[in-house]
């Protein structure tokens, strides 16, 4: 397992290094070039070449089920622990405060006026009663990386068929979860105008790339390819694996400490630790082979994704609580990688 943790690890920390290193050198603008140039080309690449060169277990088909129920999941992970935090940062007013610990103030202390006696105060320009703040928490603890983290350590650590599995899972999240189920949460949450018809939302669902891309590379398979080129498709995915990788160090570079932490702090928690637990746990006791539970482990507990902060750009949620989270997440995942090998492998 040492090994194998090794060999998932060291391109995270040298890329991810790299790109926090040089994101205070680069244009502000780079990350977004970068971004959209993987959405489009790098990931679709990534997802083609894997779909082409995986041979599929029988069950696969199962993934997406089991895809939809961890992203049902993580959404009521998300509302759940939203609940929680407000009612730890809601202020509690003099007078409450005084009668709950009975200690008699005179009329002139007692004011209507709430006093920040939360346990969990606010931190940055929102609170937690701003819708953006809402939005961007719940989108955090319910959608992962699986594109860009995902992708890039799930195969060091799974072989054969069930592989498969990892690639259904980041299609389905693409199209269900982030262009699906977040869109629509982003909009609910959003205070910008750009709310989108549910025609506007099924155009992006249906042009997704990566989604045409996986259909293709899963036809491509009878058709016999020049071994160069099949080569070339192989190599591709570890082109793309560090360019995404660097992506994430500029955009980490980006947060202003701890302050900007703090409040991702739940939905981290939630989502590398807490979601993952509960979708082995419910895989096992469906019955699912131990690949494919670690596979779905895996993948559900990956750090939270940048399409949280894509979203939190287009419908102006909060970008700090989005771009924490990821760096908190992504810390986390070092930690939980080797839990859910040793519980799960």
């Amino acid at each position: 397992m040492r090994d194998s943790l090794i060999q998932a690890y060291l391109p995270l920390v040298i890329w991810v290094g790299l790109g926090a290193g040089l994101g205070r050198f680069l244009p502000a603008a780079l990350p977004r070039l970068v971004g959209r140039g993987l959405y489009w080309v790098g990931i679709p690449l990534e997802i083609f070449a894997l779909a082409r060169q995986t041979h599929f277990a029988e069950d696969t088909g199962l993934a997406p089920l089991y895809t939809v129920v961890s992203l049902g999941l993580g959404l009521g992970l998300g509302l759940a622990g939203l609940a929680v935090v407000r009612s730890l940062t809601a202020p509690i007013s003099v007078e409450a405060a005084a009668t709950d610990v009975g200690v008699a103030l005179g009329p002139e202390l007692l004011s209507p006026q709430a006093v920040d006696l939360s346990l969990w105060p606010d931190t940055g320009t929102m609170t937690w009663a701003d819708k953006p703040r809402q939005g961007s928490f719940v989108l955090a603890a319910m959608l992962g990386n699986t594109g860009f983290v995902g992708l890039a350590i799930v195969p060091t650590l799974v072989s054969g068929p069930y592989l498969g599995w990892a690639v259904f899972y980041s299609v389905t999240q693409n199209v269900v979860g982030t262009f699906g189920l977040g869109v629509f949460i982003a909009s609910w949450f959003g205070r910008g105008a750009h709310a989108q018809s549910r025609w506007q939302q099924l155009r992006d669902m249906v042009t997704v790339p990566s989604l045409w891309a996986f259909g293709l590379g899963s036809v491509s398979q009878v058709w016999a390819w020049p071994p160069l080129i099949d080569d070339a498709l192989h190599q591709s995915v570890w082109l793309v694996i560090p360019v995404a990788l660097v992506l994430m160090g500029l955009r980490l570079s980006q947060l202003q400490g701890w302050s900007s932490l703090q409040p991702a702090l739940v939905p981290a928690i939630l989502k590398v630790l807490v979601l993952p637990a509960i979708v082995g746990a419910v895989t096992l006791g469906a019955g699912l082979p131990r690949d494919a539970v670690l596979v779905l482990v895996l993948m559900s507990g990956m750090p939270s994704a940048f399409a949280g902060l894509i979203l939190a750009e287009e419908y102006d949620l909060d970008r700090e609580l989005a771009a924490a989270s990821i760096a908190l997440s992504t810390g986390g995942l070092l930690l939980t990688v080797p839990l859910w090998l040793l519980v799960f492998g």
